[in-house]
């Protein structure tokens, strides 16, 4: 069943902070979840706002605005409107982040699933934060079925009189059309099925009174230019050349089509928020709105888009997102058009479908044909290779790799608790910690922890017998300090960082520290895939030669080696199939040219996929001040490794998107990457873990075919749409199981090719089904 979630923000500001209110339930029924959180000050997100809505105003293309004020200039500020949107994006979902509304964040993961049609309401009198970009949050993001409305705290019920139809009726207002195409609007509706379209081009007031008051409109639409006046709270339309009303000058007319039955008013026009706000207190159930200025052609796809889905039987929240989503096409030209669409909704109503707004008389009854089954076996052994074939050359085009790697990070993310690995420790060096150097006096040099503290550290970390230290932190100056200077040649157990160079994308390298020999370096480079999420764990590379660092082995693979010595196991290579790197009985197998989701990894270098550790925190971990100034447990540091790294948000250039969360959304420090890598490698090596590997790309083909062979069957033996339907839902779900489990194992299987082979299949057949009859 559909979710109705609502979000109440009863008072306060951005000055103040807002007190929000989360209620989860199901449609139709009361809410049977709700809690109460906050979100804190943030003013500045107003101007962010602010910033970007003047980049895009100056984008100069030809809006559905007065036509007083249409731009006939066109300036072109493409890159800086989207450099703005990311800005904005990324501050916005920021501030959803808060502690203080993380409770509200919980509970909506804990009782929503991915799979859920959501209608999401958010309630509030500030038209500040109504306009901010709410479809961006990325909670709103993981729910594809999920769409955002705007409302008022204040509504009401207006009930329906039983007025049956055989057809939709709609009102098409089409409105001065000076600078703008609204013919293309017309023929739109023209093509709408089961509807009785009435237009009035550039209408009279009275004309349009009179058309109001005649009869019983389902849908009222407007097309032309509009605008948002008296800060944003009165909305007026541009009848003709020489006419223009607010809504409140033909309030009652509204009212009374309301009354008998008006469900849904799509103003396809700019800055609708004005008008959507005055039509809320008529308590109108549902309006679709442009937020801003709206340009021509993305207007026109918009109402082409989302009228071909509501027809076509999507509920209106979907076929909102889908119009929205799908606008995205325009972007290159039209940027943030995905922003634009919004519906407004009373909460006391419920959106009809199109076939609930059709009361048809009669029924057909449906007819089940005979199926030739000779022919229809037949047909089905060629589409089960046919949608194989076609699955498998997106896959090998690439088609399907964003959609591979994001079902990988949510089967990650899926994986059962592992806990912490016992035999690291982190010493992290946070704001807290370069502050009390500066506080001390120590002069950092561009670095996040000085000479006095670095050899303190090392001198008590020694005193204990760690394994293994791993400094993570960049020195590429010699140390000052004569203590420091021996101790960073004498400690056979420190292994340091530098970072290769890469010329193809301009990366320059950053020199080790001077003292540490280079048989006790590592390099700290990263991979990470085309969303800036690192998968990949580079074991070794072979460095270029103007590179000034010189060490073939990566960080992680350094410590690795120095923690498995002590176990009598020594590093070796095996060249069957290819160069691959052995510890013990475990042999890390380089990726192939194509692996799984990926294509064109890159030769040079040993690269493993990286199985995370299932765990919220990596491994113990303690503050740089805290390790300093307390007593130890011995047993906290002894035969441990021990990783020395940076988490302050400053150094923004060692945070990295995970499977676990994106660049801009719960990044994780370099360091607890680094952490990952070498229990990665330990793990595996000692405990027997698995790595993570695929199946060779022609058992990959066969597992797509076989799922292809599992919707027909599906479709062949199930005939009735419910039916047929529950039996693709619970394959589906026995296909993420099996997928989830053998990553667990170790073993990553292409779950979005195969779900597309199932369902492609599955529609496939059915058609077959109802056109090869005796």
């Amino acid at each position: 069943m559909a979710k109705l979630v609502v979000l109440k923000f009863s008072d306060g500001g951005f000055e103040q902070g807002f007190t929000v209110t989360l209620q989860i339930g199901e449609e139709r029924d009361r809410p049977a979840t709700e809690i109460t959180g906050k979100l804190p000050p943030c003013p500045e997100i107003t101007l962010y706002y602010t910033r970007w809505q003047a980049s895009y105003l100056q984008l100069g293309n030809t809006y559905r605005l007065d036509a007083d004020k249409i731009q006939v200039t066109n300036v072109s500020v493409t890159e800086d409107c989207h450099e703005l949107a990311h800005i904005l994006r990324a501050r916005f979902n920021a501030w959803l982040q808060a502690e203080d509304f993380r409770s509200l964040r919980e509970k909506w993961l804990e009782k929503l699933m991915p799979s859920d049609e959501i209608r999401v309401i958010l309630q509030s009198e500030n038209s500040q934060l109504q306009r901010l970009p709410w479809h961006v949050w990325d909670l709103l993001e993981r729910y594809p079925k999920a769409e955002i409305a705007l409302s008022s705290p204040s509504y009401d019920r207006v009930y329906k009189p039983p007025t049956p139809n055989s057809q939709v009726n709609i009102l098409a207002i089409v409105g001065n059309s000076q600078g703008i195409d609204t013919q293309s609007d017309q023929a739109v509706l023209q093509t709408l099925p089961y509807a009785d379209v009435s237009f009035l081009v550039e209408p009279q007031r009275k004309e349009l009174n009179d058309y109001l008051w005649g009869k019983n409109w389902d849908i009222l639409f407007f097309a032309g230019h509009s605008s948002s006046q008296g800060n944003g709270n009165i909305g007026r339309i541009y009848l003709n050349k020489t006419d223009s009303l607010t809504i409140g000058e033909f309030k009652y007319a509204l009212k009374q089509a309301i009354e008998r039955g008006l469900q849904l008013a799509i103003f396809n026009s700019c800055d609708g928020l004005g008008l959507a706000r005055e039509l809320a207190d008529l308590h109108i159930p549902q309006i679709i709105v442009m937020r801003e200025p709206v340009p021509d052609q993305v207007a026109q796809e918009f109402l082409k888009y989302f009228l071909q889905s509501f027809a076509n039987g999507k509920s209106l929240y979907q076929a909102v997102r889908h119009a929205r989503e799908r606008l995205q096409g325009l972007e290159d030209r039209f940027p943030c058009a995905t922003w634009l669409p919004v519906i407004c909704q009373n909460p006391a109503q419920i959106p009809l479908t199109w076939d609930e707004l059709i009361q048809s008389p009669t029924q057909e009854i449906p007819f089940t044909p005979i199926v030739n089954k000779k022919r229809g076996w037949k047909k089905l052994a060629l589409s089960t290779l046919a949608v194989t074939t076609v699955v498998c050359g997106l896959r090998l085009l690439g088609g399907l790799q964003n959609f591979e790697l994001q079902a990988f990070d949510q089967m990650m993310r899926s994986r059962p608790e592992e806990g912490p690995d016992r035999r690291l420790l982190i010493v992290t060096i946070d704001d807290e910690d370069i502050e009390n150097q500066r506080r001390d006096g120590q002069v950092l040099k561009g670095t996040s922890i000085s000479d006095k503290y670095l050899n303190q550290l090392l001198t008590k970390l020694n005193q204990y017998q760690p394994k293994a230290i791993g400094l993570d932190v960049y020195r590429d100056f010699p140390a000052e300090q004569l203590n420091l200077k021996s101790q960073l040649q004498q400690t056979d157990n420190l292994i340091g960082v530098c970072k290769g160079s890469d010329a193809t994308v301009k990366i320059k390298s950053t020199a080790p520290p001077p003292e540490i020999p280079k048989e006790r370096l590592g390099f700290s480079d990263f991979i990470d895939d085309q969303d800036r999420v690192v998968r990949r764990h580079l074991l070794f590379m072979t460095q270029e030669t103007t590179s000034l660092c010189s060490t073939p082995y990566a960080f992680s693979t350094q410590l690795a080696f120095l923690y498995l010595s002590a176990s009598g196991i020594q590093p070796k290579f095996t060249s069957d199939p290819s160069p691959s790197l052995q510890l013990g009985k475990t042999v890390l197998r380089r990726l192939s040219s194509r692996t799984g989701g990926y294509q064109g990894i890159d030769a040079n270098g040993g690269q493993i996929l990286l199985n995370y550790r299932a765990s919220k925190q990596i491994a113990e971990q303690v503050t740089l001040t805290q390790l300093l100034s307390n007593p130890i447990n011995p047993n906290a540091i002894k035969d441990r490794i021990v990783l020395i790294g940076v988490v302050t948000r400053g150094d923004i250039a060692d945070y990295w998107g995970t499977p676990y969360g994106s660049l801009v959304n719960e990044p994780m420090p370099g360091v607890m990457v680094q952490a990952h890598m070498v229990s990665q490698i330990i793990s595996a090596v000692l405990d027997g873990r698995p790595l993570l590997s695929a199946l060779p790309p022609w058992l990959e083909v066969i597992w797509i075919w076989g799922w292809a062979v599992t919707g027909g069957v599906l479709a062949w033996q199930w005939r009735v749409l419910p039916k047929l339907a529950l039996a693709v839902g619970i394959s589906s779900g026995i296909l993420y199981a099996v997928c989830l489990t053998l990553l667990i194992a170790g073993v990553w299987l292409p779950f979005v090719p195969s779900a597309i082979s199932l369902v492609a299949t599955v529609t496939v057949v059915s058609i077959q089904n109802s056109k090869y009859t005796k």
